[in-house]
């Protein structure tokens, strides 16, 4: 027991209520909104301010979708690392009194790691031709995972040696942090950046579910409303701009989203089960006819009220787009498992004591407070299209090229067999002259 506790006592053993607290945040809202909103209460002038930049914010990525899917790059990327420099600045807030060596400049240098890392297998995946044309680029690319994994084992071996005797255990919870919040923030933006490329439809979609389920759990209070997202989807889905893949064009230097919609973003036709057509159709007023007419005089002449006569229109079949049954999957998601995120990085804020990550945006706190919920939904999308939407068009692209195949092999064998039977004629109409050019030489 005694060299247990000696043992322990190396270690820097703290308990909960031992953890430096962060300091408060500062107010960053704008003196001018602060002087409008200064005769309103607390509540509304918070609700204010939230509804306002939230306007902001919106018409902001309106035009960021308007400028194209490469300023959607670079704002995915913005986001990545203003949500790391949040959560690393909370660490070494809390830690910054045990003095450790290098580890806001490790956590950022493993941050350039891993991005270099993940960026260059997405330039080697969509800009082929633009590498072929680089032979510096063709060097990285082809060495890209040792030249990685070199920066990775420098930053590691760096971090061995900043190792200080008796705060062991603090540096590897602050090597572990720094790990976690590489995964949060870095791998998930990979995600976001994997699904644009499939289509900005398969970007704009999660995304706005998770805002709108977010704004409507903050309004809930005050008001009542709903949003429809499957009209939303059906609006998106008629447009190429948002439906075909983005792809680098190296002859323009751009990139460009134009196809043939695939059949994704065809209206098809559904049947509907049968429990459901009476529930989904609509009443119609029957078409009167002689003897309904006469039906309905009869109670004119009696004093009383004419009847409405109204018949049920079953619905046998709807029209929609695939992808709005896809975008029933993807709002459930984020309405019903999308808020853990957020859950999740509340539970993380009480730990550490803290109302809000950063005070990056008035009234909202930082990136990362708006963003909790969205990582969670990128992994969730990105899985499903692997799952649900590229697996299948492999299936079909296979089964197209093997019936295309065995179309071929069939026209093969079926004109190999003309060709012999026209050869076996041509022989037996040969044989049957030269019999003929006998029989003639010997009369």
């Amino acid at each position: 027991d005694v060299v247990l506790g000696e043992r322990c006592g190396d270690l820097d053993l703290r308990n909960d209520s031992d953890i430096p607290e962060v300091p408060p945040s500062t107010d960053s809202t704008p003196e001018i909104l602060k002087k409008a909103l200064s005769g309103l209460s607390s509540r509304w002038k918070n609700w204010w301010i939230r509804g306002i930049l939230t306007l902001a914010m919106i018409s902001l990525f309106f035009l960021i979708i308007y400028l194209g899917s490469f300023m959607l790059m670079l704002l995915v990327l913005s986001i990545q690392v203003k949500c790391f420099h949040e959560i690393i600045t909370i660490g070494y807030r809390v830690y910054h009194s045990y003095e450790l060596p290098w580890f806001r400049s490790l956590s950022w240098y493993f941050l350039l790691c891993v991005n270099y890392f993940f960026y260059g297998e997405t330039v080697a995946d969509y800009f082929a031709t633009f590498v072929q044309r680089r032979e510096q680029l063709q060097f990285l690319i082809r060495y890209h995972r040792f030249i990685s994994f070199t920066l990775y084992l420098t930053g590691f071996c760096m971090f061995v040696l900043s190792l200080v005797k008796r705060h062991y255990r603090l540096q590897f919870y602050m090597f572990a942090w720094t790990h976690v919040t590489l995964l949060i923030t870095v791998t998930q933006s990979h995600l976001v950046i994997q699904n644009l490329f499939e289509g900005m439809i398969w970007f704009l979609v999660p995304i706005s579910s998770v805002i709108c389920n977010d704004i409507t759990a903050y309004i809930f209070g005050f008001f009542f409303g709903r949003t429809p997202l499957i009209k939303f989807a059906y609006l998106l889905a008629q447009y190429q701009y948002f439906v075909c893949p983005v792809e680098y064009n190296s002859e323009t230097n751009r990139f460009v989203t134009e196809c043939a919609p695939s059949e994704l973003f065809q209206i098809q036709s559904y049947s509907v089960p049968a429990l459901l057509q009476a529930v989904l159709g609509r009443k119609i007023p029957e078409q009167p006819n002689r003897n309904k007419i006469e039906q309905s005089i009869t109670p004119l002449l009696r004093g009383e009220e004419e009847k409405t006569m109204t018949k049920t229109e079953l619905l046998e079949t709807i029209n929609m787009y695939p992808f709005q049954i896809h975008s029933i999957a993807l709002s459930t998601f984020a309405s019903l498992i999308g808020p853990f995120g957020g859950f999740f990085a509340s539970g993380f804020k009480r730990a550490f004591k803290i109302k809000d990550f950063a005070d990056t945006i008035p009234g909202h706190g930082g990136i990362m407070d708006r963003f909790d919920c969205q990582y969670l939904m990128a992994t969730f999308v990105h899985v499903y299209i692997t799952s649900f939407i590229s697996y299948v068009q492999q299936n079909k692209g296979a089964k197209e090229k093997h019936t295309k195949f065995y179309a071929r092999e069939v026209n093969f064998e079926l004109h190999a067999s003309q060709f012999l039977f026209k050869l076996v004629l041509a022989l037996h109409e040969s044989t049957a002259n030269y019999n003929k050019y006998l029989t003639k030489q010997q009369l």
